[in-house]
């Protein structure tokens, strides 16, 4: 393991226990223990029947992307690796399910490793502006300050949010900037920067060509669909909690705990997804307790299924890396 790796996991190792102090110290046990009694067996139901929706939405999304690679791809061929990455990032650190989804199965999915990882980068901005726009909305209904849970403005965010929709529709007018970014960071680290201008190049050419013919509509709409999905998870998960005053804080708490994962955590996000879904909630005036418990109820919907999920595919289905394509 290298310099560079050992401080980013001993970072995110002090993050997380960070965060979990300041979960630990203002909590009771015993009244946590009792914030899931009479819990909403249905409701939980419901909820995770909600995160297999959205899922579903995913696989498709990413399967549209591909198939400008390989246009034979099914969502059955796609949806035991992006589950078995996401299983991956849940227990493993650097992200390592990234790696695993870029590299290990491309004879599978008759792609490139490069393609994959331009479906990578793609798929950050597409979640990224879903993200935004959620949290804006929220803000918006709710009457809050955005500075409530971000060192920015409100102004920022819409500009954050126009800037990756303008650069999702129309690459092209980014493709100057870009290139040229890339080669400024060539004469500083020519090692980096020519690696940087191939990841550059390919993700370019993915986003140019996916801007055509209607493809990045639809993967707006099946972005769209995912989140709202997702943000189902988090607004029945309070619902099944009886105690949780405002349920539909859940709404708030989607982006809040999402944009959270951004700071370097543990995998998994212990600690810093649970610490900003508690702030959140209680930002609403739901009880520190219950809302903590509600962390730690959608925390565990968030991450068991695909674990689990992905952690079986990954058994029955071992691989190796793999560097050339190969068709289905």
């Amino acid at each position: 393991m290298t310099l560079k790796k050992i401080f980013r996991l001993s970072l995110s190792i002090v993050l997380a226990i960070l965060f979990l102090w300041l979960i630990a110290r203002q909590i009771n046990p015993d009244e946590l223990k009792n914030a899931f009694v009479g819990a909403n067996i249905y409701w939980i139901i419901i909820a995770l029947t909600a995160f297999f929706l959205g899922y579903v939405c995913r696989i498709n999304r990413w399967c549209l992307m591909l198939q400008c690679d390989n246009p034979t791809l099914k969502w059955k061929h796609c949806s035991g690796p992006l589950l078995a990455s996401f299983a991956a990032n849940n227990v493993l650190p650097f992200r390592a399910g990234d790696v695993l989804r870029a590299f290990a199965f491309n004879r599978r999915l008759g792609v490139s490793s490069g393609i994959v990882v331009a479906t990578l980068f793609v798929e950050r901005l597409l979640d990224l502006l879903m993200v935004l726009l959620l949290f804006g909305i929220a803000l918006a209904v709710f009457g809050l300050d955005v500075s409530n849970f971000a060192g920015v403005g409100s102004a920022a965010l819409v500009v954050i949010a126009i800037g990756i929709l303008l650069l999702l529709l129309f690459p092209q007018l980014f493709t100057p900037l870009a290139i040229t970014s890339g080669k400024l960071v060539a004469r500083l680290a020519p090692k980096l920067g020519q690696r940087l201008l191939q990841e550059i190049n390919k993700s370019l050419e993915m986003l140019v060509h996916l801007s055509k013919g209607g493809t990045m509509i639809r993967l707006v709409m099946w972005s769209i669909a995912a989140w709202l999905a997702e943000g189902c998870v988090f607004w029945f998960a309070a619902i099944a909690l009886s105690s949780i005053t405002v349920p539909a804080g859940g709404w708030l708490a989607l982006p809040v705990g999402t944009l959270a994962t951004l700071i370097p955590s543990t995998p998994g996000y212990v600690g810093t997804f649970d610490y900003f879904t508690i702030r959140a909630m209680t930002a609403l005036g739901n009880n520190l307790i219950v809302a903590t418990a509600y962390a730690l109820l959608v925390h565990v919907l968030l991450w068991f299924p695909p674990t689990l999920i992905g952690g079986v595919y990954l058994l029955l289905h071992p691989t190796k890396k793999q560097n050339k394509p190969k068709a289905l």
